[in-house]
């Protein structure tokens, strides 16, 4: 399948909150949060007010069907508000979801390839947090991220652009 992206606007801010939801990794016989946890403070603040200075993402579109498929987009937070990949005030973070029915079809690494290709006019790194036992993990690593800081569950990741 080959989608179609667009960029993410701020009309888009309902569908970012319904598929940050599935960027939520939940071990294998751990109960999945409740969808409601999109609303939390700790997860608003990826999207909430999306087209902010920094702001750069596209949504995958089903070409045959127009519809979203997944979304990949970038969000600068500050050492005063960071995210869970917080790396500095200058490294966006990355956050991509694919809704369920479309994973495993490529979708979600064509559309990183495309976002990487344009935020290097922008940024000359970008930075993730993800648990490794998430097969998104393997994914990152494919694609140059590298390890810059061990927690408790999650690592922090970090691609160099450019």
């Amino acid at each position: 399948m080959h989608p179609k992206f667009r960029n993410i606007t701020g009309k888009d801010q309902s569908f970012l909150a319904e598929i940050i939801y599935h960027a939520i990794y939940v071990p294998e016989g751990a109960e999945p949060p409740a969808p409601d946890i999109v609303h939390s403070f700790g997860l608003r603040k990826y999207y909430e007010e999306f087209g902010r200075p920094g702001d750069l993402g596209f949504i995958a579109i089903d070409p045959a069907t127009d519809h979203r498929m997944a979304a990949a987009w970038l969000r600068l937070l500050t050492a005063e508000l960071p995210g869970y990949g917080y790396v500095d005030d200058q490294t966006p973070e990355l956050i991509i979801a694919t809704l369920p029915e479309y994973r495993g079809k490529g979708i979600g690494t064509r559309l990183l390839e495309y976002l990487f290709e344009a935020a290097k006019a922008h940024y000359s790194a970008i930075s993730l947090s993800v648990w490794p036992a998430n097969p998104a993990y393997r994914l990152y690593q494919r694609l140059g991220f590298v390890v810059v800081k061990e927690n408790e569950h999650d690592v922090v990741m970090v691609k160099q652009l450019g």
